[in-house]
Formats: C-alpha cells, sequence, structure tokens
C-alpha cells in the first residue's frame, strides 16, 4: 500500500482482514486532514432511524497528556472503577476459551511468561499509557440508552476503525477507557448524561513492538453463523 499522504486508500476487503489491535506507536501525529477525512467516513455508519447516537470526543497534543496522566494516576492511588455501564466480571464457557486464547497471543508475542506477574503488571498498565499512541477517542452514548442502542454505536467504531484502516492508522479499541470515565470527561466538559463506553488509541503503527506481532485466530463460520433454507 502506498502512504496515505498520497491519497490511496485500500479496498474494504482488505481493510476487514488487515484491521487488527495495534499496542505501540510511533511518535508521529495523524495530519488534520487525515483525522477530518476518517471522521467524516465514520459518520456513514448506519444506526436505528438515523439517530446518530454516537458522541465522540479525541484528545491529540496536550489534551492527550493530561489524559494519559490522569489515568496513571488514577491506577497509581489505587482508585476504585467507576465504569458509566456494566461489563460482565468475567466470560464463561466458550467465550472464556477465547478470551484465554487471545491472552496467550498476546503475551507469547511480548515474551511474557504467566509466572512473570510484574511484567504481566507492566504490560497492563500500557492501556492506560494508550499504548503510545498520539490520539485517543472516547466513545460515548446517553447513559439511558438500552444496549439496542449501544448496537448503533458499536456499528460506528467499526466503520470508523476501518476508515483509520483504510488510511494506513493503527488503532486498538480499549474497554479500559471505561474505567475512569471522569477523567475525559473532566478534559471535555461533557456532562453526566454522556457515558465512556470505551476507547481507541489510534495513530502511525510502530512495527518494532513485539506486541504488534500478535495474531488471533477468527472461529470458523458455522461457529457463529446459521444458515436455514
Amino acid at each position: 500500500m502506498k502512504g496515505v499522504e498520497e491519497g490511496v486508500q485500500m479496498g474494504v476487503g482488505d481493510c476487514i482482514q488487515s484491521r487488527r489491535s495495534v499496542r505501540g506507536f510511533l511518535d508521529k501525529p495523524v495530519p488534520p486532514e487525515i483525522l477530518e477525512r476518517v471522521f467524516t467516513l465514520a459518520q456513514q455508519a448506519p444506526s436505528n432511524c438515523n439517530v446518530q447516537p454516537w458522541k465522540v470526543f479525541v484528545a491529540s497534543g496536550a489534551a492527550r497528556e493530561r489524559i494519559r496522566d490522569g489515568l496513571l494516576r488514577n491506577v497509581a492511588e489505587g482508585v476504585e472503577p467507576n465504569s458509566d455501564f456494566d461489563y460482565p466480571p468475567r466470560f464463561e464457557g466458550e467465550y472464556r476459551k477465547l478470551q484465554i486464547e487471545c491472552a496467550v497471543a498476546l503475551y507469547s508475542s511480548m515474551n511474557i511468561s504467566k509466572e512473570d506477574h510484574e511484567a504481566r503488571a507492566r504490560a497492563a498498565l500500557r492501556n492506560f499509557e494508550l499504548f503510545g499512541a498520539p490520539h485517543v477517542a472516547f466513545i460515548c452514548m446517553e447513559t439511558h440508552f438500552p444496549t439496542t442502542v449501544a448496537v448503533d454505536v458499536g456499528m460506528y467504531a467499526q466503520t470508523l476503525m476501518l476508515a483509520m484502516t483504510a488510511n494506513g492508522i493503527g488503532c486498538c479499541a480499549q474497554g479500559s477507557m471505561r474505567t475512569y470515565p471522569d477523567v475525559a470527561r473532566a478534559e471535555f466538559g461533557f456532562g453526566e448524561n454522556l457515558g465512556v463506553l470505551f476507547g481507541i488509541s489510534f495513530g502511525y503503527e510502530d512495527p518494532d513492538v513485539p506486541a504488534n506481532a500478535t495474531r488471533t485466530v477468527r472461529n470458523s463460520l458455522d461457529g457463529n453463523v446459521t444458515f436455514s433454507e
């Protein structure tokens, strides 16, 4: 693929195949015109009755630094998580198996053993360091909206990440960004009526970061899809 500066974009099939979680970034911000292009494309995401329930807050530069520092301070001080939305305390059955397989793939790529608790803790902290990404987007919706509306926000997020991939931008959707929503709330000034569902750290991938060698395997089609005639 040619550089994004030349305006060459990937086809949708290539974007879907190549999009993955990037957990290490170059110290190189995405130019404003490309940011605008990507987020404008994402606005084409579908939603029920076209209500477009997503509210997105993007931090770069000094704002990104303040958010990162605030998150790390909360972790260091042992502040209790106060997510705006519920999250399952534990996946079970086949979902737990897939979760474990994902963790094994990630830690293996970083050469971190199961017994190395200190290294695992450092790796977990990288979430709150935004993996060194120059930008982070907080994906929000009204706190009174039900799960059915969150589905629309999920479709927006996938559209956004594919638009990023098409423009040569790496990204990582992070549930950890909902852990301390008040950090983003204080930075951007949005009210309690909006809740943080998750965040997306993004920028240009650093290929030398070991975590970026991680690859996960998707289920076969019959593991998730049933056809009937």
